[in-house]
């Protein structure tokens, strides 16, 4: 994460402020089992729908429990497809692992969008799935949105010689995936896609030459920290919009009394994510620099300059070829940039 975005937090505890303790059943009805699919191990991204699990459980006396697979129901490419036809009830998605399924909702994934603080971040993502499109966009997987991750602006560890300035990445490497690679491309960097459970042995083995994840969380649960020599500061080209989906029949079926808690545990999962990114900053940058790994910070000019390569080029190239698919682009982007001007004004 970019250092000057870092939230600060005492030790996470998925606490839950409107029921404090309470684990006394407080709405009646059904026994329901969900499954809901993720990847990876539980870990500062997972903190949402761990909530959520705890929340209805507790609310339930029980009744209704959500199973969250790490993993274990198939992997990040995969999950849609898994909660499409009902084999899931629930799923975490990244779209830049399959653009083509989603290809409007990459509007999110677009780099250097302006947003420059969780709050403002939730709002624009709360915006974006509201959106007619985007909404008839995902329900061809027979699916609905829940809530954002809320992933961290995302940055670079890496081996070999240090990118100390802009021109050093031409010809290096990268994963980067969603608009971010658009943007190293521009660099004259490599991009290429690469599932997270994959990064560790890609970086290992000289596949790629360096890693992009949301930092500082992912980069210390996929342990890239450990074969890296370097960790790039505060380039901050973006971050992907990885929601968490309901499937439409599973909804359907759910009591209203159930439903209704989805809605009272959403600033609960907020704050809960925020915590946890704040906590991976505050366990993991002493790790990395433990570990001897060399922080690079980009001077203004510089990042002014990536901005201009990487960001306005992008969205429009982005803007023409969605376009040219008859998917409103223009106006999933000024959406964007016109919620996220209006809450940063309130943040």
């Amino acid at each position: 994460m970019m250092l000057g975005w870092r939230v600060t937090a005492g030790a996470l505890a998925l606490t839950f402020a409107a029921a404090s303790g309470a684990s006394a059943q407080t709405v009646d009805g059904p026994k329901v089992s969900w499954k809901l699919g993720t990847w990876g191990k539980p870990r500062a991204v997972t903190a949402g729908v761990e909530t959520l699990a705890k929340y209805v459980k507790e609310k339930t006396g029980g009744k209704f429990t959500i199973a969250i697979g790490y993993e274990s129901f198939g992997g990040p490419k995969e999950l849609v497809d898994t909660l499409s036809v009902g084999g899931l009830d629930m799923t975490m998605m990244c779209s830049s692992y399959h653009p083509d399924k989603q290809p409007a909702y990459t509007g999110l994934d677009l780099p250097f969008l302006p947003l420059p603080n969780f709050d403002v971040q939730w709002k624009v993502h709360e915006a974006y799935h509201k959106h007619p499109y985007i909404q008839k966009e995902m329900s061809k997987w027979n699916a609905i949105y829940y809530t954002s991750n809320l992933l961290p602006q995302y940055e670079f560890i890496g081996r070999g010689k240090p990118p100390k300035a802009l021109a050093d990445w031409k010809g290096m490497r990268v994963r980067a995936i969603g608009g971010i690679g658009d943007a190293m491309r521009n660099l004259g960097a490599v991009p290429t896609s690469v599932d997270a459970t994959e990064v560790y042995t890609s970086l290992e083995r000289g596949a790629v030459d360096a890693v992009s994840f949301p930092s500082t969380y992912a980069h210390g649960s996929y342990k890239t920290y450990e074969i890296g020599k370097w960790f790039t500061a505060n380039l901050a080209p973006g971050t992907q919009a990885c929601p968490t989906l309901i499937n439409k029949d599973a909804w359907a079926k759910l009591p209203d009394a159930y439903k209704k808690l989805f809605d009272e545990v959403k600033p609960q999962i907020k704050e809960n994510l925020t915590k946890a990114y704040g906590e991976a900053d505050d366990k993991y940058i002493p790790m990395f620099k433990k570990k001897g790994l060399e922080f690079i910070t980009y001077s203004d000019k510089d990042l002014e300059e990536f901005r201009r390569v990487g960001a306005k080029p992008v969205w429009e190239a982005w803007v023409k070829e969605m376009s040219g698919k008859d998917i409103p682009a223009q106006e999933l982007l000024d959406l964007i940039l016109k919620t996220a001007a209006e809450a940063s004004k309130k943040s």
